[in-house]
């Protein structure tokens, strides 16, 4: 019963995400924020490792830990951030990011051994339709190149993270590697901050608010599941529920900021489902090899 519900909190926290991030924002520079955040959760893993005595990843593991934590962590964080900070509509940015679904398929039949069955391929075009649904009527505004490149570059840092992570993070312990993952991403991000962006954050009643919960809820909680439904499940079912995080994050917004979903929103929430459980569904989740 736990494991069948793991897919619904992953979804529910990981789109919270963007709520605590709107809190949060205006009080602090975008790296800065994820500078903070990260080496708060790499303290909070690695403490917990410590006291748990969990295994610590040793040779070509530690490696593969550190390339996936600056892809998914890393890029795939900053690059959202700093599009909408280039004036990318966020609704299309997050447009962009939700095509992973799509990429990772097609890249796991090659680099995975695993082929979608032609339901599942159903259910990645209705995921693709439902989203553009959902978010059609949020976009607009110029498009800045700066900030389409940068949104680009997010969604193949997700797409070859989620499928390095399924290839070669399976040994991972989740406490340790979680702490590994979130160092490699607290280095990028201080790099960043010393060279781009002066260090800015305010710790206001709002910052430390979304700070809190994207660190124990979102890092803590979401990543934990993400790793744990990467290492059982296809890449490309697993990354099928992404599609389900901008309709999500389009009620929360709605119900938390009184963002009207509208009519297309509404039809688009329901498709998305619809197509989230046809990759998902037991009989269509088996892949085959070749």
């Amino acid at each position: 019963m736990l494991t069948r519900s793991l897919p619904a909190v992953f979804i529910l926290l990981w789109s919270s995400a963007f709520i605590s991030a709107k809190y949060g924002l205006p009080d602090a520079g975008p790296f800065s924020f994820l500078l903070t955040r990260f080496v708060i959760v790499f303290l909070l893993f690695g403490t917990i490792a410590l006291i748990l005595r969990r295994p610590w990843p040793r040779g070509l593991m530690i490696v593969n830990l550190l390339f996936v934590g600056v892809l998914m962590h890393g890029f795939y964080l900053g690059g959202v951030f700093f599009a909408i900070a280039q004036g990318m509509p966020a609704g299309l940015a997050a447009l962009i990011v939700s095509i992973q679904p799509v990429l990772t398929a097609a890249l796991g039949v090659w680099l995975l051994d695993e082929r979608p069955a032609p339901a599942q391929w159903l259910g990645i075009a209705l995921g693709t339709v439902g989203v553009v649904l959902v978010l059609w009527p949020r976009l607009g505004g110029d498009i800045p190149l700066l900030g389409l490149v940068s949104c680009i570059v997010s969604l193949l840092a997700i797409t070859v993270g989620t499928i390095w992570q399924k290839r070669h993070g399976g040994g991972m312990d989740l406490v340790s590697g979680n702490a590994v993952q979130a160092l490699a991403a607290a280095v990028l991000y201080g790099v960043i901050v010393l060279v781009f962006e002066p260090y800015r954050v305010e710790w206001t009643i709002d910052f430390s608010l979304a700070m809190g919960w994207l660190v124990f809820a979102v890092s803590l909680g979401a990543v934990s599941i993400l790793m744990v439904l990467i290492k059982r499940g296809s890449a490309a079912a697993t990354t099928s529920l992404f599609f389900l995080v901008p309709p999500s994050s389009a009620i929360m917004a709605w119900i938390v900021f009184g963002e009207a979903l509208g009519p297309m929103g509404i039809a688009g929430l329901g498709i998305t489902t619809a197509g989230v459980w046809l990759v998902n569904r037991r009989t269509g989740n088996r892949t085959e090899g070749r």
